[in-house]
């Protein structure tokens, strides 16, 4: 008997180990399981947010051949509201710094009611 209840709770223990965090799991951690692919989250560690890397490695999405490669983009809009700057601290923290400054082909435009978004874009300027 005490054989059988160790053996079911070393399963249920692996199952709860090995399960993958459900959208909403993800979602609720600050995470968009749709937007995350694996390769980002190996570079927490440069910006110190290595207790992140777990939970990030949960909620991606797996990299393809094609994905693994950094594509580079001439120029990108970041579109956000001031309205939504309590929701999204740190995108207000990220305008109000000098951060953007270092960024040329960054331009941020600000859209009435919207969710912060990062249109990118090529050098003609078609959104990508």
């Amino acid at each position: 008997m005490r054989f059988y209840i160790i053996t079911c709770f070393l399963l249920s223990l692996l199952t709860v180990i090995t399960a993958e965090f459900s959208a909403e799991d993800c979602r609720e951690l600050g995470l968009i399981k749709s937007q995350l692919f694996c390769s980002s989250c190996s570079s927490l560690s440069d910006y110190g947010l290595i207790e992140l890397k777990e939970h990030c490695l949960e909620c991606c999405q797996k990299d393809t051949a094609s994905d693994s490669k950094l594509k580079v983009y001439p120029m990108a809009v970041l579109e956000v509201c001031t309205c939504k700057f309590g929701a999204y601290p740190q995108i207000q923290a990220f305008i109000k710094s000098d951060r953007p400054a270092k960024f040329p082909n960054l331009t941020i435009k600000y859209v009435r009611g919207l969710d912060p978004i990062v249109k990118l874009m090529d050098e003609q300027g078609n959104v990508k």
